[in-house]
């Protein structure tokens, strides 16, 4: 088994940034990368926020808190982020952006680098192809908000090394998560099961059966902590349609898993839930 010591999470988005963020808490040195300063300095704004909101709230030691602050680097080379040991992709559900990543990273990573994708619905094995490593390719799929959520799927690729495996599910656990074994199958497991969630309150939203306000309040009375419109605000109305179309296509377009056209004008329409203060719902800053 490798001893994972340094990690480098790749996008610096909403998952990204949590992943960074819990990746630190837990002891590891992290680079974290995006094309964008911007958006790095953004993402490391939140990630000290979250981190000072945990000790106000005594959810974490002030020196853990200090240290995990220290812990993180930025940067735009993906070269320095690639000389790690264990690198997770976190970029936008589009598989040729992801394969392109992997490409550039293999060239540039230790041969012992180990190589995961935090994609939610995308095939490793797929993803593994654009690299010489199949064997240290791993899928490592966190849910929303990754810092606090506890599950994390990893996902076994046709050619993933036992070695590989142990190596993921260490560091899972060193992040104090709970690790979720499974195959290489559309959508793994969580998003398999939720696609259904989503796919009937849009079918009902479309028929005019109830508006989505009604709709999230009647699937929390039954005890869900959120609505499927709540949730799908919190995810991303683009992540959330991403998906849906990945599985459709993933499993030749099955009709249970079809899209509904609202969700694509959701997202033609910019209505992408609260990273843009407007999806089902509105939110202010």
């Amino acid at each position: 088994m490798l001893e994972i010591g340094k990690v480098a999470v790749i996008g610096a988005g909403t998952m990204g940034a949590g992943i960074a963020q819990a990746s630190a808490l837990a002891g590891y040195r992290v680079v974290l990368y995006d094309i964008s300063e911007d958006v790095l300095h953004k993402a490391l704004t939140g990630i000290q926020a979250s981190i000072d909101q945990g000790v106000v709230r005594g959810k974490i030691a002030a020196e853990a808190a200090e240290a995990a602050k220290t812990a993180l680097t930025l940067t735009t080379s993906l070269a320095e982020a690639a000389q790690v040991d264990l690198v997770i992709e976190a970029a936008p559900e589009i598989i040729d952006l992801k394969r392109q990543i992997f490409g550039e990273l293999e060239s540039q990573a230790p041969a012992h680098t180990i190589f995961a994708s935090n994609t939610s619905s995308l095939s490793i094995n797929v993803l593994a192809a654009a690299t010489q490593r199949q064997d240290r390719f791993v899928g490592l799929h966190f849910f929303n908000p990754a810092h606090v959520m506890k599950l994390v799927e990893v996902i076994r690729g046709d050619f993933t090394s036992q070695t590989t495996l142990a190596s993921a599910l260490a560091y899972v656990g060193q992040l104090g998560k709970t690790a979720v074994l499974c195959q290489d199958t559309p959508a793994f497991i969580v998003n398999r099961v939720a696609r259904p969630f989503y796919g009937e309150a849009f079918r009902l939203l479309g028929e005019n059966a109830a508006d989505h306000a009604t709709i999230d309040k009647l699937l929390k009375s039954l005890g869900f902590r959120m609505g499927p419109f709540e949730l799908i605000d919190l995810i991303g109305c683009d992540v959330n349609f991403a998906v849906t179309q990945s599985v459709y296509e993933a499993t030749f377009h099955d009709p249970k898993y079809r899209p509904h056209p609202i969700q694509q004008r959701m997202v033609e329409s910019g209505r992408l839930g609260r990273k843009t203060g407007r999806g089902f719902y509105e939110y202010k800053e």
